[in-house]
Parts: structure tokens; sequence; C-alpha cells
């Protein structure tokens, strides 16, 4: 493995840990990355919650469930190591009924079997211990769960690529893949294509992984629809009424968590996010929209039949979407005293959600090899938290194992 030449196609926080970890395990090999934007992590990396997740929700034994608590670890180590700033800030996760109890129920068993640490289950007054202004019936608490930017470390990876002699390429679209003779070649958007070939090649193309991957000779499904969600900052005045994280208890039927409070790292509070489609993969500003995006969900048989399923939660996703006022009201469930708190459009996150051709979500994490190439097909949250964690399953278990 050493003295080869690795690509990687994508300089999203995915795509940097998996450079970085070549670098690590082989310093001798050259590590290329290729990324379309003229900075890193311009996409997914730095459109989200930040929040560090401690493995609470996911099926004990799934890869989610493996590299996020692995992951979770990692970023703790990488930021204290680095000057990042980490705050533990905890997160509670709380029922409002009886059914909701009994569906924290299950992810309080599952959070057990994950080995989160600290993870415990409080009564209605319990709660208040740890956020005085929320309300609920139950809820479970994490108190080890964090936030972070996600950013700021995916630019401090690059700093360290850097220094260990890996390469960055900035504004250059990889449209395509080819192998021949164990030996693949980069074919950029203009028809160009690079004039070194690779010994091996991973694809972290995010919102564009099915595209990449179906071009390069890899299957067509699962399929990218993408999801956008909003955030909004709630008024100065008012941030000090939560202390972390408040979420709801995520209803199973349906693959969103719900909008919640969300500390960020800058101090601010946040209130989000909603999920609704989004009418571009890219379309950060919600003002655009791209035809061929719109296109490629209207057509696909797998976007209507999950529509179809989910109709009930889609109309209530849409009236957060169109008003404000419902948005908040959303989240003065579990907080009432914000029931009237004043908000400012913040961070607008588009989620690259792998569907299969029923209209299932894809919920685990996705990785193919193919020959001498590797595609992350589905890598959601927890793909940040698990980034340092899919790096190292990629590098040690993946590209060894033919």
């Amino acid at each position: 493995m050493t003295n080869k030449h690795y690509a990687i196609i994508g300089g999203g926080i995915n795509g940097l840990a998996v450079a970085r970890q070549i670098l690590l395990d082989f310093p001798d090999a050259k590590v290329t990355v290729f990324e379309k934007e003229n900075a890193v992590a311009q996409h997914q990396s730095s459109h989200n919650s930040g929040v560090v997740h401690a493995g609470l929700y996911y099926e004990p034994g799934g890869l989610k469930a493996r590299l996020c608590r692995r992951g979770a670890e990692l970023v703790q180590q990488f930021c204290a190591e680095n000057d990042v700033a980490y705050d533990e800030c905890g997160k509670v996760v709380v029922a409002l009924s009886k059914e909701e109890e009994s569906r924290l129920d299950t992810i309080f068993q599952k959070s057990l079997a994950n080995q989160v640490p600290d993870v415990r289950m409080l009564n209605a007054s319990e709660i208040q211990d740890v956020e005085p202004n929320c309300i609920g019936t139950k809820a479970l608490y994490s108190p080890r769960t964090a936030i972070v930017s996600y950013g700021a470390i995916a630019c401090k990876i690059a700093e360290e690529i850097k220094l260990k002699g890996g390469e960055i390429v900035l504004g250059q679209k990889v449209v395509r893949l080819t192998e021949k003779n164990n030996k693949v070649s980069i074919h950029f958007e203009n028809n160009e294509h690079y004039s070194t070939v690779f010994d091996y090649v991973v694809a972290c193309a995010g919102l564009q992984s099915d595209r990449l991957a179906a071009h390069s000779g890899d299957i067509e499904t699962p399929k990218i629809v993408p999801f956008f969600g909003q955030y909004y900052v709630i008024d100065e005045q008012f941030k000090s009424h939560v202390k972390g994280l408040i979420y709801p208890v995520p209803d199973p039927k349906y693959p969103f968590l719900g909008v919640h409070f969300t500390k960020r790292i800058d101090g601010q509070m946040t209130i989000g996010p909603n999920a609704f489609i989004s009418f571009g993969r890219e379309n950060y500003s919600g003002k655009k929209f791209n035809i061929s995006d719109i296109y490629d969900f209207l057509t696909y048989k797998g976007f209507w039949k999950f529509s179809s399923k989910n109709m009930p939660a889609a109309m209530r996703e849409l009236r957060t979407v169109l008003s404000q006022t419902n948005f908040v009201a959303e989240a003065a469930k579990y907080v009432p005293s914000l029931a009237n708190v004043s908000v400012t459009p913040a961070t607008r996150g588009i989620r690259a959600q792998a569907m299969e051709s029923d209209g299932s979500l894809v919920d685990d994490f996705v990785i193919r090899k193919q020959g001498n190439i590797t595609h992350i097909r589905n890598a959601p949250s927890p793909g940040a938290t698990s980034s340092l964690a899919i790096a190292e399953y990629i590098v040690r278990e993946v590209m060894t194992h033919d």
C-alpha cells in the first residue's frame, strides 16, 4: 500500500479525512484530493448542526452505530490536539406522551447497546435539573453529546494533509472514473482527464455521489434525493433559556429528527431543522432551482413511493417551511417560554438522502468497492461525526479487502 498514488474525489470532511488517514497509515504514499469548489468543505460539511452525535439512535451492530461511537471519540481527540473549539453541552431527547415514552425506551436500549457513555433516563421533574425551561413527561439524557464546527475541523484536516505532503486540487469537477489494468483515470467536466493515473481512488462526492458512481460503472441505486433543512437563530436575549440540545423523540415512520434546539459553537441558539424536498442539490439559498436535479427526483419512482407513504409528515413539515410561526410553535412545545421568540434565518443544510427504488430510505452508511475504486454512496447524519472513523474503516478494511 505504500509508494502508491491515491486520489480522493471530494474535499468535504469525509474526503479530507480519508486523505489524512492514508497519509497517517502510509507516510510514503502520494495523495491528491480533487474538489470542484474553490475551497474545501463548501457543502454538507459547513451546512449542518455541528452536533457530535453520541450514538443514541442507531441499530446496534450496524456501521452507523460502530463508526459514530468511534468517530465521536476521534473528533474529541482531534479537537483537543488541534486547538479546535469543542463544547460538551449535553443533549436531552424529550417525550411528550405515553406513545413517545415507549419509543424513548427503545432508543435508550439502543444507546446502552451502543455503549454511549453516561446516558440515563430522566423523569419529568429531573428534566428541569438539566434544562430548567424544558417540559416533558420523560427524557433521555446524553451528557457527553457535544458541538463543534465541522467546517473548522475540515479546514484543519486540509492543513494537515498539505503538511504531510498531500496535494489538494481545487476548482476541478470530476464526473467520471475509469479503470484499466488496475490503474484508474480521472475525467473532468470539460472532457479533460488528469494526466496521471492512480492506483486507487476513493469517491466522497456527497450530494453528487450517485451520479459519479453511476457514470463510473457502479450500480444506479440508491439514488440521492435532496432534502433541505432550515435553521433559525433565536433572539440573542433569549438564548439562555436553553443550555444545550433539546430534541423530540423521532417518529420511526419518518426518517428525520424533527425541529429541535441546538446550541452552536459560537454560543448562539438555533431552532431547526425542518425537512422538505430541495429544488436543487446545492440550493443553499432556497431562492434558486436546478431543473436537472428536479427532473432527477420527479422521474424516480422511488421518490413517488416515498411521498405516498409519508404524506402526513410532509404536510407537517410544509407548514414549518411556509410559516416561521409554525416553526417556532413546534419547538415551543418543549420550551413554552420561547413561544413568541423572534428568529432570523441561519444555515440551510441539504441532506444527501440515499433512496431505493421502492421508496425506502437507506438507513446505514453505504460504502462500495469496485475494483480499485471505492464509492461512499450514503453517509448522512452522523456522517460528519463519523468522518474520521469512516476514513479508518475505508483505509484499513475496505481498501485492503479483495
